[in-house]
């Protein structure tokens, strides 16, 4: 039965370049869409820049342009690259639009007539220097926990708290510099903590046929959220802002997360606008059609709480499912700029060129969870090399010509005594469509290529171009041999058009059979097959040069010493001082207070839901009852280092530090590391010779 879907990406910010890490998300959401298309659904796929907020105001400032010059610039640069991803959009917007201001003004406007809306007076920082309220991530100060310097106002990177602004020491304005003031200002909340039973429920339910509309582990971390019980949202920011102003409350400004989810609504509403589509039919609260979003797991908590409660209380239908996917890596480590890893969708297209090879690659990653995937470089050529090159294309390679040559391009007429093609894949078709349908693209392309490979044992085993060498005594059993052969080649282009919809396009040239769909597979013997013969055999795909990678990566490596004195921001007009003050100076007794000593990481793993956080599991030397015993201890270190990569190594903790309940557990000390604009967080390595328990002193 045909279904009616439709299906948005996570809007990407209109402050900077499409990178490696975005785009796993909107290749992940454009396999599955194209899939769907080819099982014959109606499915519209749509997104937009996320246009508002106070950065885009900044650096519309400093580059000296409009806020709107800024953001149409950055749309022409953002849809470039996604065309050349074949990321194919059936409308891509922007939030800056007539129909997201018209929408989230009526939206507000319904969660008000519901009482969903109240308004309170709140303290904020406020930059004296440029006259504007500050956002919690343009104040910086030190944390009020552990006393790191030059963390933001809203959380600590190097111990995990998060805070109040206001609870900074010797907080400053990351825009100019300033030490902030704490100034009042009436702000609309969105009354979220009424909206808890309803998202309880909701967050656990159940979509079309039994599936959940979360996955397991995001409706697990929803259950921690509400176990702290649900703050009221505050969806309001004073001007200047750059932004959609509130109705009936001049210079307030809707808060950027409040008006762009809306722009999944707005992006459809101007594809019904030009195609003649039923808005309602897919938005109304009683709406039969599925909805489905495609997100990040870093933006969870705004698509699973305030989304379906601002769409519920406005009179709207809810998400059908949330699918969030995990992080990019990149050789095992967070993107870096300094090992020339943070790279652009456009610095891979300059070097690499075919985007179908980051594209199979992601695909054969890809799995229904939130775990992280891993880009590796090395395996990215060997895998692409092998699987696309050696396997797939190589099938065609080694049969097409041979059918050119002495059959003029036709295929053998088959019967029922032949039809290898359809042996395997009769067995594994719908397997690969329920993988697809699943988003577990990393079991589809096993199963492909392991039809690939059946083929290819098929080729080496018949070894057609040995028969070739006597014609006219094989030439019955050649033909069938490379129809055979092509007619698996045929079907495994069907099975992986949405991951490769460029390579198959060449591919139904050949074959003179344009647009496949999944019905046009031969399954079986005596299946009738579009295909019947191909055109002259042209080059598909090269293989990855490593050297391509390398000069990708050089060209991608930034001098951050450099850069750093350019871009942080002054905290002081008078700058560090050459010497410390005498005050700040401590004593040997003061020093010796702190009990430093050497642990040995017996153990380090991520922590689920926290952006910045490793748990590490630290030997000190210590013994109970005989027994050796361990400290576990969170550290703000998931920036720099691979877990795997710290276990065995020796470091340096603070062992008499006062154990601090967190949320994702108890920490029993703290790890040493250093880091400032040019880098870290690095933790502290002793000497060879230092063992677990000895203490530094």
């Amino acid at each position: 039965m045909a279904r009616k879907i439709l299906v948005t990406s996570a809007l990407p910010y209109a402050n900077g370049s499409i990178h490696l890490g975005h785009l796993v998300e909107y290749i992940q959401t454009d396999i599955w869409v194209r899939f769907q298309k080819m099982q014959g659904h109606t499915v519209h796929y749509v997104c937009a820049d996320d246009t508002h907020g106070t950065p885009i105001m900044l650096r519309a400032e400093k580059e000296g342009i409009t806020p709107e010059a800024l953001i149409a610039n950055v749309h022409k640069e953002h849809s470039a690259d996604f065309k050349e991803f074949l990321v194919e959009f059936d409308n891509y917007y922007s939030t800056n639009a007539p129909e997201n201001k018209e929408l989230s003004q009526t939206i507000y406007r319904k969660l008000k007539a519901n009482g969903k809306i109240a308004t309170k007076t709140i303290e904020q920082f406020y930059d004296p220097v440029k006259n504007m309220f500050l956002p919690d991530r343009f104040i910086k100060g030190e944390c009020p926990k552990c006393h790191a310097k030059d963390q933001y106002g809203d959380n600590c990177e190097v111990c995990g708290a998060t805070y109040n602004p206001t609870e900074l020491i010797n907080a400053y304005s990351a825009v100019s510099g300033a030490a902030p003031v704490r100034k009042e200002t009436e702000h609309y909340f969105f009354k979220l903590s009424e909206c808890e039973a309803f998202l309880k429920d909701w967050t656990r339910s159940e979509a079309i046929k039994g599936k959940p509309t979360l996955q397991g582990e995001a409706a697990n971390k929803m259950g921690e959220w509400f176990e702290n019980g649900l703050n009221d949202w505050d969806i309001s920011r004073d001007a200047p802002y750059f932004g959609f102003e509130i109705p009936d409350a001049p210079g307030k400004y809707f808060y950027v997360w409040l008006d762009a989810p809306i722009g999944y609504m707005a992006s459809f509403k101007k594809l019904c606008e030009t195609q003649g589509l039923d808005f309602d039919e897919y938005w109304s609260k009683d709406s039969e059609t599925e909805l489905y979003h495609f997100i990040g797991k870093d933006i969870l908590y705004f698509h699973a709480l305030f989304w379906p409660a601002t769409l519920e209380f406005s009179g709207h239908r809810k998400p059908t499912q949330i699918f969030a996917h995990g992080f990019l890596t990149v050789n095992g480590e967070k993107m870096s700029k300094s090992r020339g890893t943070f790279i652009t969708a456009r610095s891979y297209l300059d070097y690499i060129k075919n985007p179908e090879y980051l594209r199979y690659y992601y695909a054969a990653k890809l799995n229904s969870t939130m775990e992280d995937i891993d880009l590796n470089l090395e395996d990215f050529v060997a895998r692409v090399n092998s699987d696309l090159v050696g396997k797939y294309v190589n099938i065609a390679s080694r049969t097409a010509n041979i059918l050119n040559k002495y059959f003029e391009g036709r295929l053998y007429e088959l019967d029922i005594n032949t039809g290898f093609y359809a042996l395997g894949l009769v067995n594994v078709e719908e397997d690969i469509k329920q993988a697809y349908e699943q988003r577990d693209y990393g079991k589809a392309v096993r199963l492909i290529m392991g039809y690939a490979d059946e083929i290819n044992q098929y080729v080496q085993t018949k070894q057609p171009w040995v028969l070739a060498k006597d014609f006219e005594s094989n030439k019955s059993e050649l033909h069938q041999i490379c129809t055979n052969a092509l007619l698996g080649f045929y079907n495994l282009s069907i099975l992986i058009k949405p991951i490769l919809p460029a390579l198959v396009e060449n591919v139904e040239h050949l074959f003179s059979t344009p647009d496949l769909q999944w019905c046009d597979l031969g399954t079986k013997p005596m299946t009738p097959v579009r295909a019947k013969s191909i055109k002259e055999f042209e080059h598909l795909m090269t293989r990855v040069d490593p050297k391509l990678i390398e000069a990708m990566t050089d060209a991608n490596k930034e001098n951050l010493a450099a850069t750093a004195q350019v871009s942080a921001p002054a905290k002081t007009k008078a700058g560090p001082a050459a010497i410390l003050p005498e005050a700040e100076y401590i004593s040997i007794d003061d020093f010796t207070k702190v009990d430093l000593r050497i642990a040995t990481i017996v153990n380090a793993e991520h922590v689920e839901g926290a952006e910045k956080l490793l748990k590490l599991t630290l030997d000190i030397g210590e013994e109970t009852d005989g027994q050796s015993t361990t400290r576990q201890v969170f550290a703000g270190i998931k920036s720099t280092y691979n877990p795997t990569t710290l276990i065995g190594r020796n470091t340096v903790m603070v062992a008499n530090l006062a154990p601090r309940k967190m949320k994702f557990g108890m920490s029993e000390g703290m790890v040493l590391a250093a880091s400032d604009e040019r880098g870290g967080p690095f933790i502290l390595t002793p000497d060879v010779g230092a063992q677990a328990g000895m203490r530094v002193k």
